[in-house]
């Protein structure tokens, strides 16, 4: 027929995901701005923040718009370091954890430009996901 079925497996994606990411007024506001948006739940020291550069360890649980869970820092029982502003990371926890402060815990909403994008990560996460990761700022090293 000429229909290329991945065009329809995006669309049936899109209709299926819809109604949570609308059911979630951050992550709504996130995809229609193409960016991201930081929901504190628990305040740090407000004093302490990472620079572009700095090495941050986190604590994180990641969630898929429908609840489930595809990867977890405290299931695996190890915090994750990375480095600020340094592409080691996704668009999202790179310029996120710039405005989180020690000891904050806060869920940040990932469109899926500022996520994995088209390309989906590991067949874990499929293409154009919007995202919710609950991470915790546990120490800065400058």
């Amino acid at each position: 027929t000429g229909v290329d079925t991945r065009v329809i497996e995006k669309i049936n994606l899109f209709l299926i995901l819809i109604p949570h990411v609308m059911s979630i007024p951050a992550l709504s506001k996130a995809v229609q701005q193409k960016t991201f948006v930081k929901e504190t739940i628990k305040p740090g020291d407000k004093k302490t923040f990472p620079k572009k550069g700095d090495t941050v360890t986190v604590h994180y649980v990641g969630t898929f718009v429908t609840g489930s869970k595809f990867d977890s820092s405290r299931d695996k029982g190890r915090p994750f370091s990375f480095k600020v502003g340094a592409g080691q990371v996704i668009k999202g926890w790179d310029e996120g954890l710039l405005e989180f402060s020690v000891g904050e815990v806060a869920n940040l909403f990932i469109a899926p430009e500022y996520g994995y994008g088209h390309a989906g990560a590991g067949g874990v996460i499929p293409p154009d996901s919007p995202l919710i990761f609950e991470v915790e700022l546990l120490n800065i090293k400058h």
